[in-house]
Parts: C-alpha cells; structure tokens; sequence
C-alpha cells in the first residue's frame, strides 16, 4: 500500500481560540466542502466533537455514491485535531488540523496521509487532481466566511494587481 501526502495551509485573520470553534461544529463541513461532491452529514445533529467521536456522511465522487465514516482520533482545542476514516473510498485517510497563532491570526495547516486501491491507476488522474480540488475550494471558502471587510481599497478588487491562489499546495 503506498501513502501519500498532501499538505496544505490558509492564513486566516482570527486568532485561534476564534477560529476554533467553527471548525469544532460539524454542521460547518457543508459550507466549506464544493457541492460537486452532493456532501451531506448522516449522523443526527448535535455532534459533540471529542476524541472517540464518529461521524457518517454520504457523498458522490465522480458520480460514485458512498458512505464515508471518520473517529475524532485526537481533540486538542485550539491547536489540533484528527480525523480519521473508517469507512470509505481510502484504504488509508488520516487528516490533521492544526492552528497556530501567526501574525495576528492563525495559520491553519492540513495534512492528509492517504492510499487508495490501485494507486498507479488512479492517483495521477483522479484521486490527487479531486483532493486538491476539494481543499482550493476549501481555502477560498473559508477565505470568504473569515474575511475582514477592508479598511481601504483592495488592489485585487481594483486591477491593480492580479490575486493568486490562497492556498499553498505543498509537494
């Protein structure tokens, strides 16, 4: 079974202890996750995260109906957390959260360790293109709920400088 990797992190202006508590509240997956993916929460609400929790979803990828099950294996309010998957499309997912403070803010890291059946076959065309789909998406969402309305004019917004990708894929 090969593992891969896929890191991630985000800038977002809220201190960690702020931040925290979005990420703490299931229900929030839904509006960080692309619709494309018809993503929804199975487990009846209200989840209480801690470490032991578990939660079912349902999900399309490429078409595909699956269930997809994860255990909160580590609950480290603000700083981290871990969720694994039980059940679903991986042979192997294990996704770390992390927060920390940085520049007034809180640099929010992801990083998956994950395999998939028929790795040579599908990985390159399939499976690393939709991660890192999920996760761009992912940055600009959170992007938009965290952002802080401007105190003077964007040069994004105004054509003076063109935007780059908030999200730094990391090999």
């Amino acid at each position: 079974m090969k593992v891969r990797e896929f890191r991630t992190e985000l800038w977002l202006p809220l201190p960690p202890e702020e931040l925290f508590p979005f990420f703490a509240d299931a229900a929030n997956l839904d509006a960080i996750t692309p619709p494309w993916l018809h993503f929804q929460i199975v487990t009846p609400p209200p989840i209480v995260m801690r470490e032991g929790t578990l939660i079912d979803y349902r999900l399309r990828v490429r078409g595909v109906p699956l269930r997809w099950r994860t255990r909160i294996s580590a609950w480290q309010p603000p700083q981290r957390f871990v969720d694994e998957q039980l059940r679903g499309p991986y042979r192997l997912w294990i996704h770390e959260h992390t927060f920390e403070p940085r520049d007034g803010g809180t640099l929010a890291r992801d990083h998956v360790r994950y395999a998939v059946p028929f790795d040579r076959l599908l990985h390159r065309w399939f499976v690393r293109p939709d991660i890192e789909g999920i996760f761009r998406h992912r940055s600009m969402a959170l992007r938009l709920i965290f952002a802080k309305p401007p105190t003077e004019p964007n040069p994004v917004q105004t054509g003076l400088i063109r935007s780059t990708p908030a999200t730094r894929l990391l090999p």
